[in-house]
């Protein structure tokens, strides 16, 4: 790959990075499924160090988001901290423990040889199909289905758990299991859903990134670019959000993050 054509991705890069804070601000989740693969394909960083990276700029991009649900009284903290306590645990697992234990070279299939770095990447690309599914075929809460009565708050603490273990795993801030888990089991309307999952993310991912061992490896100055591009497109989406109705948005950015599951799929397996 030329020169001229890095310096092209790297500049598509950071026009993406809008879309990141953007995609958050508007939805309240999916901002890491554009973040490690941008990390990943547009600026050439290894995975689990795109993990680390997609980490602090989605949990700082989602703490900053907080302020305008947080103003509207959109943030439910209470439920927030009851899943999002547990699911710090999962995070600290998967980064401390699962993760660093997983060998390099893990098996060979078809003549592949799987690498710990495919499988994060294959992985990441099977949730965001999940995710995309979730976006364009799941239908919104009825009235019948807010009354049945919410989990218990033991349910709530394991969806916590392992949301947090998928955090620490792929780098992903997970609020595309975490929307639909509080608007299912809590009730939650979905502009309180958004607003707290958004604290959940930024506990979520600022823990994580905080706990991972490959932080001296960090470029801090890029790092803080990305994220302040990231923080003008949550501005631009939380100020959108409040005028286009966020269930009309999920089925197209379904599409979307179908299409770039795809195209992961296709990267990893053609290399």
């Amino acid at each position: 790959m030329n020169h001229q054509m890095m310096e092209g991705m790297e500049l598509l890069g950071f026009t993406a990075a809008i879309s990141i804070g953007l995609i958050l601000g508007l939805i309240g989740a999916g901002g890491s499924i554009l973040t490690v693969p941008v990390m990943v394909y547009l600026f050439h960083i290894d995975p689990y160090l795109a993990t680390t990276y997609s980490l602090f700029i989605v949990g700082s991009t989602s703490l900053a988001g907080i302020i305008p649900y947080s103003l509207k009284k959109q943030v439910d903290y209470k439920t927030a901290l009851a899943f999002g306590i547990p699911s710090i645990i999962g995070v600290f697992l998967a980064r401390t423990w699962i993760h660093p234990h997983i060998p390099e070279h893990l098996f060979d299939i078809a003549g592949y040889a799987v690498s710990k770095d495919m499988a994060l990447m294959l992985l990441f690309a099977v949730l965001m199909v999940f995710a995309a599914g979730n976006m364009i075929w799941k239908k919104e809460a009825t009235d019948e289905q807010e009354e049945q009565p919410s989990k218990s708050s033991y349910l709530l603490a394991v969806q916590g758990i392992l949301v947090g273990l998928i955090v620490g795993l792929v780098g992903a801030g997970g609020g595309f299991l975490i929307i639909p888990a509080l608007i299912i089991f809590n009730k939650m309307e979905l502009k309180t859903a958004i607003g707290s999952s958004l604290f959940i993310i930024a506990l979520n991912s600022l823990f994580g990134f905080a706990s991972s061992n490959n932080i001296q490896e960090i470029h801090w100055w890029f790092m803080l670019a990305v994220t302040g591009i990231a923080l003008v497109g949550m501005l631009l989406g939380s100020w959108l959000s409040q005028k286009i109705a966020a269930q009309k948005l999920k089925p197209f950015f379904g599409y979307f993050v179908l299409l770039m599951a795809f195209w992961i799929i296709f990267q990893e397996l053609s290399k």
